[in-house]
């Protein structure tokens, strides 16, 4: 029960920061590239993560096993599946990317099934329609803007890969501790997006610093990927992927409520109905793996 309630915090409250976080986003692309701002971010988290470390003496992987699968997670995960999202989200628009990506639940929970033998009960399922469903209540059927099938496609690939790096995060924390996985999945992440820099010449050189971009640059490094990646890889760790994943949905019910309170953009019925459906599809979900 407590195991079940800590996971619960963590996953939520991981959920929440991304979900908030394109309110700072939002100002800080103005003024930097991008691939470049995710560099950035990686740097200012592989920083941070790499301090606490070493003042816990934490050891890296011994086995070549374990550093394939580190190496697994930050390539897929923080630089194959964020390139796509935001090369599909380019392609596409806003509104389709929310949708599509919304469906990574439904891909953790096959991929848990394939990889670690999760059970895929009529509850689970029943929990993901719910939530599902809220997200579209929320976000709407009706798209706006050109969609392009290459975007879309980019978009499903970040949706599966995110899956993909939920799964293997679960697998990983059987060997590994989650601080030694997210500082090293990080550590392989930033020079994986080194290379990537090259596409948004003239990068960090054009980028406009001053007070509150440092400050953003700061909150999306610290708060949103040092602090947001290991929550969610320590709830992962503590409750079936398949459960977890759907803490995911309250992504874009926390970044709609956040460009309310800072953005002044209006919330109608709708966010208040999609939110209750997400809501009651995390808690079935969570009372079937505390009954399960």
């Amino acid at each position: 029960m407590k195991q079940a309630f800590l996971a619960s915090f963590y996953l939520s409250l991981a959920a929440g920061i991304w979900g908030g976080m394109y309110v700072v986003s939002k100002y800080v692309l103005e003024y930097i590239p991008p691939l470049t701002l995710v560099w950035l971010r990686y740097g200012v988290a592989l920083i941070v993560l790499a301090a606490i470390a070493a003042a816990k003496r934490e050891r890296p992987p011994k086995h070549g096993r374990d550093w394939a699968m580190v190496i697994a997670i930050g390539v897929i995960g923080y630089v194959i599946s964020i390139s796509l999202q935001f090369v599909g989200t380019k392609w596409s628009n806003a509104h389709t990317a929310s949708l599509i990506t919304a469906s990574t639940p439904a891909f953790v929970v096959l991929f848990a099934r394939w990889l670690l033998g999760e059970a895929l009960t009529w509850r689970k399922l029943a929990a993901l329609l719910l939530a599902a469903a809220g997200v579209i209540v929320i976000v709407g059927l009706g798209g706006s803007g050109e969609s392009t099938l290459a975007g879309n496609m980019a978009l499903v690939g970040a949706a599966v890969t995110w899956a993909l790096l939920s799964v293997l995060v679960k697998m990983a924390s059987a060997r590994l501790t989650v601080l030694s996985i997210t500082t090293f999945a990080i550590l392989a992440a930033f020079v994986g997006m080194t290379p990537m820099l090259m596409v948004e010449r003239p990068g960090l050189t054009a980028v406009q610093w001053n007070a509150p971009v440092v400050m953003g640059v700061l909150y999306l490094g610290i708060v949103s990927t040092a602090g947001a990646f290991f929550l969610w890889n320590k709830g992962m760790e503590m409750i079936d992927a398949g459960i977890g994943s759907l803490f995911f949905f309250f992504q874009p019910l926390v970044g709609s409520l956040f460009g309310w309170l800072f953005l002044h953009e209006r919330l109608d019925a709708s966010f208040w109905a999609g939110g209750a459906l997400i809501v009651a599809g995390v808690a079935v979900a969570v009372r079937s793996g505390q009954s399960a």
